[in-house]
């Protein structure tokens, strides 16, 4: 097959997104398909990618490391043409979602959508109609939905959400999967070599992009707790974002020091990210508004137990008592669980057993296959459209 992906966000760009893509391209390419990139560009980029397309763009209002695709792009058609494509494959509603939803038309293909975020929950970033804004992006993804011939998600509770808001297109379930070959024979002092961690220290780790709703405020007020009780632990927080500044700020002012009670690594490449899974001995987390939340299964890849506060894509990776421990939105409770799993060792072996059965079982061979039968499925059918034309598919047509 010859598949062409169409995203908002690609590399350098770090998210669970992004990782998504790039897990299942290679995957697909392993099944002998053929996967194209489009994507918009990135100041000061310049990493030759074969098969990736970009188009220029613009930095986003309220998040300058995200840029936003401008939907033009001379001779695009007749490229589009030329390669070929068996599929579309967006990864958005938006601009690029919109983009690759023209191409499908014009060339009468089949388009898959995964709906990866919860966009009604990002309206937060808007200064004003907010209630406005989530109605309006509820109606907006549902109708986008509706124009796709399948639509994956990456847990259950999403395809029930979604039947909720009326849905009328084929669903599955496909969490993105852990390419587990890159989980053998690693170094597990990644941390403690290049930051000032004491060695008798146990590290907590969290993995996200430092935004509003990962809830970071309320990890690093809970962490404060659990380091009155036992002294020698560090939490390491990998990732970057918009909220970096304002989160170091908070760490002083609740007398955490940076470097050695309070780690931030900033975005490394994933090589590096899991030498940190293993550097680490609990992964915390504390989002409200995960679809999958795929650092929780890569860091059980990496044997690690999870604790995390119970939310929308979090109880479906973790199984409360089994893999981990799953808390209400509750300081208190969220530290005595972090407590609990590193002073209990029997306990804590457990989890880690089982948390490395469910990365094997999440493996990213085993998904892209379930994403090959769905490819698979849409093009044994016969498909035509009429001509269909979007209003702003003007743009798209030079």
């Amino acid at each position: 097959m010859r598949i062409g992906i169409f995203t908002d966000s690609y590399k350098p760009y770090t998210s669970g997104v992004v990782t998504s893509i790039i897990t299942f391209k290679a995957e697909l390419e392993k099944l002998g398909h053929k996967v194209y990139i489009f994507a918009p560009n990135y100041p000061h980029y310049d990493e030759e990618e074969p098969d990736v397309f970009r188009y220029l763009s613009v930095p986003a209002p309220t998040n300058p490391d995200f840029t936003l695709a401008i939907p033009i792009l001379p001779g695009m058609r007749q490229q589009i043409k030329r390669l070929r494509l068996d599929i579309i494959h967006v990864h958005s509603p938006a601009i690029m979602g919109r983009v690759g939803m023209h191409y499908a038309r014009l060339f009468r293909l089949p388009i898959v959508f995964t709906y990866h975020t919860l966009y009604e929950q990002y309206t937060h970033y808007l200064p004003v109609a907010q209630d406005f804004a989530k109605d309006m992006t509820v109606k907006y993804s549902s109708k986008f939905c509706n124009d796709c011939d399948h639509v994956v998600v990456p847990a259950q509770e999403i395809e029930e959400m979604l039947s909720g808001y009326g849905i009328r297109t084929p669903v599955s379930v496909i969490p993105t999967g852990v390419p587990l070959h890159k989980f053998v024979h690693l170094d597990g002092d990644w941390l403690r070599k290049n930051y000032s961690i004491p060695a008798e220290n146990k590290i907590l780790l969290f993995v996200g992009r430092l935004t509003k709703e990962k809830n970071l405020d309320f990890l690093i007020k809970t962490f404060k707790q659990v380091l009155e009780e036992r002294s020698h632990t560090t939490l390491a927080i990998t990732a970057q974002g918009p909220e970096e500044a304002h989160l170091k700020k908070l760490a002083v002012h609740l007398g955490l020091k940076l470097g050695e009670d309070i780690v931030f690594t900033g975005a490394v490449p994933y090589e590096t990210l899991v030498q940190v899974y293993y550097a680490a001995d609990l992964f915390v987390f504390s989002s409200l508004t995960e679809t999958q939340g795929l650092v929780l299964i890569e860091a059980m890849a990496a044997g690690l137990p999870v604790v995390a506060v119970r939310a929308s894509g979090v109880h479906e990776m973790v199984d409360d008592g089994k893999d981990g421990i799953l808390t209400d939105l509750d300081q208190d409770e969220l530290a005595a669980a972090i407590l609990k799993v590193l002073e209990d060792e029997k306990l804590y072996q457990y989890f880690s057993n089982n948390a490395l059965l469910k990365a094997q079982a999440l493996s990213s061979q085993n998904m892209a296959l379930k994403l090959e039968e769905i490819y698979e499925e849409l093009l044994s059918k016969k498909f035509y459209r009429p001509r269909r034309f979007l209003d702003v598919g003007s743009w798209f047509s030079i």
